[in-house]
């Protein structure tokens, strides 16, 4: 144990994370020069086109120095804020982790939320900039600002190149030095125990768990159990990333690797838990929690055709996923489909590209909605997931709903644009921070459904994109919010429902009345668009009905024959108002929840 070394690196999205970790791969001779690619640990196309890293990728690096070779195990974690659970957890696999800034852009919001993890978990850490090589780069500013937020020198500040490998040999060297080499977990009293960080499915192999062994040994054939999920299976295989599999057979404390449970069943490795040999009475790791989805969003198939086909891609997708749910759920107007649950926006967004691209799915997404916990005028406290189900107005004593502080890095002159967007969304402000290069730090409070109401959006294009923003989960509060129903044609359509604020009430409904009057096609009959909540109607449009000319065949004649015919037709029309059921068309749902 004495030589090995792990760690990861900290970096917001796009500031150079998998592009060092590629350079490191190539200096220490981990993977051959003809077989190296760009963004190598990033495995997923969905990763290198946007470039993100989604899914975490371990790997192992054998790196000489000063006469002693040592083993480097690197976790490339996610950098955005909606897997920060999954990213706690990796941090909790290591002894060290790289602070990389990019040397164009300074410290950003997403950054420092990470660092505040590692240092909660007592993790070694080792500064560095990189894009040292850029005509834009600001390397010794930037070096005052990692210096001043560590309170350390800024000469210790790493100056790195992913690009052209600058300074690389350099952070490996002062990884080795700096950052202490791993020690059995105490309470396991030598027994075997491992942290899972990460898993994958095969369809051969079933769930593949990434994991760091902080005591004992593991070795192939041996019977494992997880913790948490009270399961036990056999190690069908055991061996480490380089960054591919590599089987070793067995793994010993300290080491990160992989075991192969043969395990098909969706929901039973989840990350968090501890692998602890069967019957063995080690404790869990502390640390672990049940993944709690954030945001909510149904699915359904375009054609109910696809419908088993939605099924078993949301069933693979589950397997190497733990933190999506999903359950049946069945609408009247788009037929059959699945109320889903995600980690955030971001996870929303990857699952549902995932779902066209990996199993050639057409999909209708409906708008997003977080949970509100509701307590009844009978004393009942409920869940709600779906606007839908939210409780008839003066049926609920009490609304709570999902909080959230945010963080948000931006230049000085945006400060007033910032400051108005938090107003429009809700936000308590807090406080201010500045830095050495101008930039300012908000920190504020609001309502996770105003986050989600294109706040990101807004806030980049009020900044001209330059600010970054983080948040992290606080709690429930209490709510003003009221169900919003369209009723087109007197009739509620379930699809179009929503939780809106109710200081925003009568603008929303406004809005979306006079949206599905746009997209909406005409009816044989004239047809009302209304917004209704509160228990009375709060926005209207008409849909005009369409009119065939009856009387265009006649051709001349008594006056009398032309007026009977428009009144035989006007009572046809008033018939079918009172009788008749409007069609929506598939395209209109789509427009709607596409706004």
């Amino acid at each position: 144990m004495e030589h090995i070394r792990n760690f990861c690196i900290i970096a917001h999205i796009d500031h150079g994370k998998s592009t060092l970790a590629d350079r490191m791969l190539e200096v220490t001779g981990t993977i051959e020069a003809r077989k190296m690619k760009a963004q190598v640990l990033d495995s997923m196309d969905l990763e290198r086109e946007r470039g993100i890293t989604i899914k975490m990728q371990p790997v192992r690096m054998s790196y000489t120095t000063e006469g002693n070779t040592y083993v480097l195990n690197l976790i490339d974690t996610p950098g955005h804020i909606d897997f920060a659970y999954e990213v706690s957890r990796a941090l909790s696999a290591v002894e060290g982790a790289v602070l990389l800034v990019d040397s164009t852009q300074g410290v950003q919001a997403q950054t420092l939320t990470t660092l505040a993890m590692a240092r909660d978990l007592g993790l070694t850490i080792i500064p560095a900039i990189t894009k040292v090589d850029s005509s834009l780069a600001r390397p010794d500013e930037v070096a005052e600002e990692i210096a001043m937020l560590l309170g350390i020198d800024p000469s210790v500040v790493h100056r790195v190149s992913g690009k052209t490998g600058e300074g690389v040999k350099d952070l490996l060297s002062s990884i080795v030095r700096e950052v202490p080499p791993p020690t059995p977990w105490e309470d396991a009293k030598g027994e075997f125990s491992a942290l899972i960080f990460d898993f994958t499915y095969s369809n051969h192999r079933g769930v593949v768990v990434h994991a760091r062994i902080m005591s004992g040994e593991v070795a192939e054939r041996q019977g494992l159990a997880f913790r948490a999920a009270r399961s036990e299976f056999q190690a069908a295989e055991v061996g480490v990333f380089m960054p591919e599999e590599k089987q070793t057979g067995t793994l010993r404390a300290g080491e990160i690797g992989y075991i192969v449970t043969g395990i098909k069943e969706p929901g039973i490795a989840s990350v968090g838990d501890t692998i602890v040999k069967a019957k063995s009475v080690t404790p869990a790791l502390s640390g672990y929690r049940e993944p709690s989805p954030v945001v909510w969003a149904s699915i359904f198939p375009e054609s109910q055709d696809d419908f088993d086909i939605l099924r078993q891609a949301l069933q693979r997708l589950h397997l190497s996923d733990s933190s999506l749910t999903y359950e049946e759920e069945s609408s009247g107007t788009l037929g059959r489909g699945f109320r889903c649950g995600f980690l955030g926006m971001l996870h929303l967004e990857i699952i549902t590209e995932r779902l066209r691209r990996e199993f050639n799915l057409e999909l209708v997404v409906t708008t997003p909605s977080i949970t509100y916990e509701v307590v009844l005028n009978n004393g009942e406290r409920e869940k709600i997931y779906s606007p839908a189900h939210f409780p008839d107005h003066g049926a609920a004593k009490e609304i709570y709903e999902p909080w959230v502080r945010v963080r948000i890095i931006a230049p000085n002159d945006y400060t007033g644009t910032v400051m108005k967007i938090l107003f429009e969304h809700e936000a308590i402000t807090g406080e201010t921070e500045t830095f050495s290069d101008g930039r300012i730090a908000l920190s504020a409070e609001m309502p996770l459904r105003e986050l989600m109401r294109g706040f990101f959006d807004k806030l980049k294009s009020v900044s001209s994109g330059y600010a970054s923003i983080s948040y992290e989960m606080l709690g429930l509060r209490p709510a003003d919010v009221v169900r919003l129903d369209i009723l087109v044609a007197d009739e509620p359509i379930t699809a179009f429902a929503r939780v809106v604020s109710r200081v925003r009430l009568q603008e929303e409904a406004e809005r979306v009345v006079e949206r599905l009057e746009k997209v909406l096609p005409r009816q044989l009959f004239v047809a009302k668009i209304q917004g209704k909540a509160l228990g009375r109607i709060i926005a209207s449009r008409t849909l005009k009905a369409m009119r065939k000319d009856v009387t265009g065949y006649l051709y001349g004649g008594d006056v009398t024959r032309k007026k009977k015919l428009l009144e035989k037709q006007k009572k046809g029309k008033k018939k079918m108002r009172e009788r008749g059921k409007v069609n929506i068309p598939q395209d209109v749902f789509m427009k709607m929840v596409q706004e």
